[in-house]
C-alpha cells in the first residue's frame, strides 16, 4: 500500500472496525479531505513511510502494530504526520501517555460532537502545513519576500507591489488607508524610491500628533513674529519636501482651516507660511494615509469634499494582519532576525506551537503589535527558539483554543502550571473581553459587572493587552 511521496493524503484512518473507517470516509467527503483507510498497524506503517500524510487517525488497540506502536516509530523516523489517538472507554491513561510521546491529541469512542472532532483534525492538518513552512522559513535567505523593506508573499500584498510598482513613477497623489499599524508609511517610502523623487527628501508627519495651533506652521512655516514664540522664520514641511515626497499620515486629523491651505497646496503648488503675504512655490509630491472612512467623513461635514477628490486619485488599501494570516509566520521570522540582531541575543526559531498562537491572535494593533510581541519574546526567551511561554498571556489567552473547545484532553498536552497558566489567561480573556462589548467599551460599568473597583479593572485590562477603545462605537472607525 506504500505510496509515492508526492502523494499528499489529508488524512489517514487507521481503525479494524469497519464503521469507523465508513464514518471519517464520509466525513472527509462532507469536509473535501482526501482520505485513506486501512484496519492493520503493519500497513498504516508503509502509508506514512511512502507518503506525505498530514494526520493519522490511530486506534490504540490494532491487530500488530498497534497505535502506540505506530506513533513511536513515526517520532523515532522523523515522519511528519500529525497522529491523532483514537480511545475507547477507560483508555484515558494510555492516551495520555501517548500526548506525552508526541501524539497530536487524542478522541474518545463514541464520537458525539462531529464539528469539535472535524476542528481537531483540522487543527492537526494545519499544524502539519505550518511545520512544513517553518522548514522552509528557517533555510529562506533573509529579503526573499520582501519588497522595499515590506514583507509578506499572500495574494493581496502581491497585488498592492503591483499597485506600488504602477503608482510609483507617475505624479499622481495617493491615499493609503488601512488600520493602525498596518504599515502605511514603509507603503509610502516604497512609492518614493521607486519614483523619479528617490533621491530627493521624503518627509513625514502625523497629523494627530501635532496640536492644531502648530500644525499649520508646521506644515506651512512661519514668519517672524506671526505669533507668540514665533521668534525667527521657519521653513515648513512643504519646503523641506521640495523636489520630492511628503507623507501626510493621519490626514483625516487635519482641522477645517488647514484644509483649505492643504488644497491650494495640491492644486495650485503654491504655500503661504503664516504671517506670510505672499504665495511659495513648492513641488511635492503628497501621499497622504488615514484610518478613518474619508467619505463618511465628508458626509459628516468634517472633511472638505473638495480635498477628498483631491487625495482620492489612486487609493491603495491595507489589509489588517488579520485578513493575510499566511503572512504571519513569515513576519515572524523578519522580525525575529531583525530583533535578534539588534539587541544581540542568538534566538533565531519559533516552535510550531508559538507560531500557531501567533495565527490565531487577531492583531488589532497589526505588524506593529506582532513586532512588538516578537521583540518581547526574544527578550525573555532562555534558548534560541521562542516558546508559547516566551507569549504575552493575552496572546495566548485570545489565540488558544484549548479551554472552550477541546478541554482537558488539549490541555493536558502541557505540564500542569503551564497548563493552568494558559487556562487562566483564556477565562479572563475571554470574560473581560465580553463584558467590555456588552458595556460597549464603558470601563466603569464593564468593573461594576465584575465585582472590581475601576483602578483595579484597568490593571487587568493593561495585563492583558486589552483596550477598552476597542469596544466603543465610533462613526469614523474604517470598515
Amino acid at each position: 500500500m506504500g505510496g509515492k511521496m508526492s502523494e499528499v493524503v489529508n488524512l489517514l484512518v487507521v481503525d479494524d472496525d469497519p464503521s469507523i473507517t465508513r464514518f471519517f470516509e464520509e466525513l472527509a467527503g462532507e469536509r473535501g479531505w482526501s482520505v485513506r483507510t486501512t484496519s492493520t498497524g503493519e500497513d498504516a506503517l508503509k502509508i506514512i513511510s511512502g507518503s506525505a500524510v498530514e494526520v493519522a487517525l490511530v486506534d490504540i488497540k490494532l491487530p500488530g502494530y498497534n497505535g502506540m506502536q505506530i506513533l513511536e516509530y513515526a517520532k523515532k523516523n522523523n515522519i511528519r504526520t500529525e497522529i491523532i489517538i483514537i480511545t475507547g472507554v477507560g483508555t484515558a491513561e494510555i492516551a495520555m501517555e501517548a500526548i506525552g510521546k508526541g501524539a497530536y491529541d487524542y478522541i474518545a469512542k463514541p464520537f458525539e460532537d462531529i464539528d469539535k472532532l472535524a476542528i481537531c483534525i483540522e487543527r492537526a492538518m494545519d499544524r502539519y502545513r505550518l511545520t512544513n513552512r517553518v522548514r522552509v522559513l528557517e533555510g529562506m535567505p533573509p529579503g526573499r519576500y520582501e519588497y522595499e523593506g515590506i514583507v509578506g508573499k499572500s495574494q493581496k500584498m502581491q497585488e498592492i507591489f503591483e499597485m506600488i510598482e504602477s503608482v510609483a513613477p507617475t505624479s499622481s497623489t495617493v491615499l493609503i488607508t488601512g488600520e493602525s499599524g498596518t504599515g502605511k508609511e514603509l507603503v509610502a517610502k516604497a512609492i518614493h524610491n521607486k519614483s523619479q523623487r528617490k533621491d530627493k527628501p521624503f518627509v513625514a508627519v502625523n497629523c494627530s500628533a501635532i496640536p492644531e495651533t502648530l500644525l499649520e506652521s508646521e506644515l506651512f512655516g512661519h514668519k517672524k513674529g506671526s505669533f507668540t514664540g514665533a521668534l525667527s522664520d521657519k521653513r515648513g514641511l512643504f519646503e523641506e519636501a521640495d523636489g520630492g515626497t511628503l507623507f501626510l499620515d493621519e490626514v483625516g486629523e487635519i482641522q477645517p482651516k488647514i484644509q483649505v491651505k492643504l488644497l491650494r497646496a495640491l492644486e495650485e503648488g503654491e504655500i503661504r507660511p503664516v504671517g506670510g503675504t505672499e504665495n511659495k512655490r513648492v513641488d511635492v509630491r503628497v501621499i497622504a494615509a488615514t484610518n478613518r472612512d474619508l467619505k463618511e467623513e465628508v458626509e459628516l461635514k468634517r472633511f472638505r469634499e473638495d480635498l477628498y477628490y483631491r487625495l482620492n486619485v489612486v487609493v491603495i488599501s491595507l489589509p489588517p494582519l488579520r485578513a493575510r494570516n499566511e503572512d504571519i509566520p513569515l513576519l515572524a521570522y523578519h522580525f525575529l532576525s531583525k530583533v535578534s540582531e539588534k539587541i544581540g541575543k542568538h534566538v533565531d526559531r519559533i516552535s510550531v506551537d508559538a507560531l500557531q498562537a501567533l495565527q490565531r491572535y487577531s492583531w488589532r494593533g497589526n505588524i506593529r503589535e506582532l513586532e512588538n510581541v516578537i521583540e518581547r519574546a526574544v527578550v525573555l526567551s532562555s534558548s534560541n527558539t521562542i516558546q508559547t511561554t516566551d507569549l504575552p498571556p493575552h496572546v495566548l489567552g485570545e489565540s488558544f483554543y484549548i479551554v472552550e473547545e477541546f478541554g482537558d484532553a488539549a490541555l493536558s498536552r502541557y505540564p500542569y502550571q503551564e497548563a493552568k497558566e494558559r487556562a487562566i489567561a483564556s477565562f479572563n480573556y475571554s470574560y473581560i473581553t465580553n463584558l467590555l462589548r456588552q458595556t460597549n467599551g464603558n470601563l466603569s460599568l464593564a468593573a461594576e459587572k465584575a465585582g472590581m473597583d475601576r483602578s483595579n479593572f484597568r490593571k487587568v485590562l493593561k495585563k492583558y493587552g486589552i483596550k477598552a477603545d476597542d469596544f466603543r462605537m465610533r462613526k469614523h472607525a474604517v470598515r
